[in-house]
């Protein structure tokens, strides 16, 4: 009976997210009087945040381990610039700018890597250095400088959409592919649930109830729904909507289906206890903060595609953003608990908020004012639930 009530604890805590989520965004349709409702802004809210969850899946594993990378803002914006030069000024490939930036991201990444795990530097040192190192290696590339406009074809990558079947629904048009990917990912879901559900009662494990099982499914169910009719009555699914699935996908099965995600666990909740296992924490300690580099460039391809520009600000306090992600989305601040799933809604409460605050008409300061108090909210619900249970 007790291991139930652990279940269900449990269980309503991640739910609490999407419950957040929903509340939050319900909150600021009241306020801006439905402005942050209309397909044109959902469409953005996914395009502007679209780097932020990738930057959040990247920071999700630093945080396991019991750290961050402060310098995935800079990185960012070192990539974007590597790659704005190639375009602009040597008139080059999309795909080799593309490339550039990854390999430059790939050795940023490696350069923390190395000096967190095999000379034993503390990452917020080394990432602090990172960020100030990338920062100036910006400025000196772009010379305090834009470069752009950047060429169509590159621009597609954050700002362009899948191809469209529009048929006339109501007073406006409707994109059949949007309902079909909707109907797709609703079957997946609760095809997912009852797998889970199945396993769970094969090997005798507590199972949840299934009025709670109902409820996830109908918040979830909800939040597709509303997202995909949104964009359907709009333009259609954005190119960097998929970039994000794939990402999710992959590192969802990566920390939760492999040796190395659980390797990552391990680190965190004890890295001696890790080490006397057989893990080479060091190891792990390299390919996460390498991992990290490659998705800051990542991201840096998708903001200079959505700007259609590399600018010196770029990726400016970005770091922030995807830390307090993690962190919102329920990771352990001590390292060894938190999922992706739970990151990515991280990062879209911190979207939903940017967007409402900006729709409402507060400024840029009440706005951090906010982001601040929601960050510190939510990382004192998390330490305080873990004394009452110690």
């Amino acid at each position: 009976m007790n291991d139930k009530k652990k279940v269900v604890n449990l269980d309503m805590k991640q739910y609490g997210m999407f419950l957040a989520l929903i509340a939050i965004y319900v909150i600021f349709a009241i306020m801006t009087g439905g402005k942050n409702l209309s397909p044109a802004n959902i469409n953005n809210l996914i395009m502007q945040n679209g780097y932020v969850v990738i930057l959040a899946i990247g920071m999700l594993l630093c945080v396991l381990t019991g750290n961050v990378d402060l310098g995935v803002g800079s990185v960012v914006a070192l990539t974007g610039a590597a790659a704005g030069i190639i375009l602009v000024d040597y008139k080059m490939n999309m795909w080799v700018a593309i490339l550039v930036a990854i390999l430059i991201g790939l050795a940023v990444g490696m350069f923390a890597g190395f000096f967190i795990a095999y000379l034993g530097i503390p990452p917020f040192v080394v990432t602090l250095a990172t960020m100030l190192m990338g920062r100036g290696l910006t400025y000196t590339l772009l010379q305090a400088q834009t470069k752009g406009p950047l060429p169509d074809d590159y621009i597609y990558i954050g700002a362009g959409f899948l191809p469209t079947i529009k048929v006339n629904f109501g007073d406006g048009t409707l994109d059949l592919v949007c309902i079909i990917v909707a109907v797709i990912a609703s079957i997946a879901l609760i095809l997912a649930e009852m797998k889970s559900i199945a396993t769970k009662k094969k090997y005798n494990f507590a199972t949840n109830p299934m009025w709670q099982v109902a409820l996830k499914l109908a918040v979830m169910l909800l939040i597709i729904w509303f997202f995909f009719y949104k964009l359907a009555r709009y333009n259609g699914l954005p190119f960097v909507l998929v970039i994000m699935v794939v990402l999710i996908a992959l590192y969802a099965f990566i920390t939760s289906k492999t040796v190395s995600g659980r390797q990552i666990y391990a680190l965190g909740g004890n890295r001696k206890a890790a080490n006397l296992s057989g893990i080479d924490t060091n190891k792990v300690f390299f390919w996460v903060y390498t991992n990290m580099g490659i998705l800051s460039a990542v991201a840096g391809v998708v903001l200079t595609a959505r700007n259609a520009a590399s600018t010196p600000k770029a990726g400016d306090g970005f770091e922030m953003d995807a830390i307090a992600s993690c962190y919102i989305g329920g990771a352990a601040v001590a390292g060894g608990a938190g999922t992706i799933l739970g990151a990515v809604v991280g990062a879209f409460i911190m979207g939903i908020l940017n967007n409402g605050m900006s729709l409402y008409g507060w400024s840029t300061d009440i706005q951090k004012i906010v982001k601040g108090a929601v960050l510190l909210g939510a990382v004192t619900v998390d330490v305080m639930s873990k004394r009452k249970k110690g």
